[in-house]
């Protein structure tokens, strides 16, 4: 076939995939419908992951599994849009990694609320100002996020997704050599993830100026001469701020997990996790005794980690199942007075 003829043929499939597009929105609405009259949640995480998971089963082309998720999880994104527009809230700034995050899931014609502190998502949420939140609950380099734990435990809101993303740092700046670089500003965690990087070019003796975020590090390399941002690509090209040197993280499997909240709970997917807050009595063997009916029942336990919520020790578990399985249900109503469940969700993956 000539150029001509090829590009003939991807006229006509972008015409059919218009036409089916639309015909699968036509569809969607009449759902959005009978949701809106029976006051069920547009957005269902375990649906859209057993979409995807039969598409990948039956996918026989060119397309990778990555390829079908950022494909149909953009559909899915615009659907619920022209269905119901909803606000979603994320621990800003705008092209921080939790705005990331949020984008993967939600897509880019949502509407974004960028929030300053992990508390201020979930008031957000917790009001009406926005359906969704989306918080950073733990990194693979620094671990458990302190303030997601407090907010779990003192609001109602439900976890309905996680999220796992890739953390890549740039050194990015307007100066043309290394040498010239007189301040770094970042987060103060991304330079503790970038200390091999500073030590081998000899900036670990430069000012580091420690800001609320990464992105703002980008945009005040931007204004000053002489300095430099730690920051991610998408912010340092938001803000024009040249990329020097790319992947300077010590580790390349750096990862931060996110988790969405909302105001409902989730149908069982078959592949759910389940995360819970424990607070168990003060005496000997309390804590053996509880982890003891898990195992009784053979349901696996995937973290454990014990926390400091307004004074009293607490355990944040997580375990593979959903909340309302038989097995796990015993485990809940036998110790109904100690736990807390922050929500069962599809599982994205184990661990970080």
């Amino acid at each position: 076939m000539t150029l001509e003829e090829l590009r003939a043929e991807i006229d006509n499939i972008d015409d059919t995939l218009l036409e089916l597009y639309n015909k699968r929105m036509e569809f969607v609405h009449k759902v959005g419908e009978l949701k809106n009259s029976t006051g069920a949640p547009i957005y269902r995480p375990e649906r859209e992951q057993s979409i995807l998971n039969r598409l990948k089963e039956r996918n026989k082309g060119k397309l990778t599994e990555k390829a079908i998720d950022a494909l149909f999880l953009e559909m899915f994104a615009v659907a619920r849009n022209l269905e119901l527009p909803e606000r979603i809230a994320y621990l800003g700034p705008e092209a921080s990694f939790t705005h990331q995050a949020a984008e993967s899931k939600f897509g880019a014609m949502s509407s974004y609320l960028p929030i300053g502190t992990i508390k201020g998502v979930f008031r957000e949420v917790s009001k009406g100002t926005a359906k969704f939140g989306v918080v950073p609950i733990e990194n693979s380099s620094n671990g458990i996020v302190s303030d997601t734990i407090n907010c779990l435990s003192d609001y109602d809101l439900k976890i309905i997704a996680e999220v796992f993303v890739d953390i890549h740092h740039t050194l990015s700046t307007t100066c043309q050599d290394i040498k010239d670089i007189k301040k770094i500003y970042s987060k103060d965690i991304a330079f503790g993830q970038c200390q091999k990087f500073l030590q081998d070019c000899g900036l670990d003796e430069v000012e580091q100026i420690p800001v609320e975020s990464t992105a703002k590090a980008a945009k005040m390399a931007i204004k000053e001469e002489g300095s430099a941002a730690i920051c991610a690509d998408i912010a340092a090209k938001m803000y024009s701020l040249p990329i020097l040197f790319e992947n300077i993280e010590d580790y390349d499997n750096n990862k931060t997990r996110f988790f969405i909240v909302s105001n409902f709970d989730n149908l069982p997917s078959g592949t759910d996790k389940t995360s819970i807050l424990v607070r168990l009595p003060n005496r000997p063997g309390a804590l053996v005794e509880f982890l003891n009916d898990f195992e009784k029942s053979k349901v696996n336990l995937t973290k454990i980690k014990s926390h400091i919520v307004d004074g009293i020790s607490v355990f944040f578990l997580e375990f593979n199942g959903h909340k309302d399985d038989k097995d796990i249900q015993k485990i809940i109503k036998k110790h109904e007075n100690s736990i807390k469940i922050l929500g069962s969700y599809v599982k994205e993956s184990d661990d970080i």
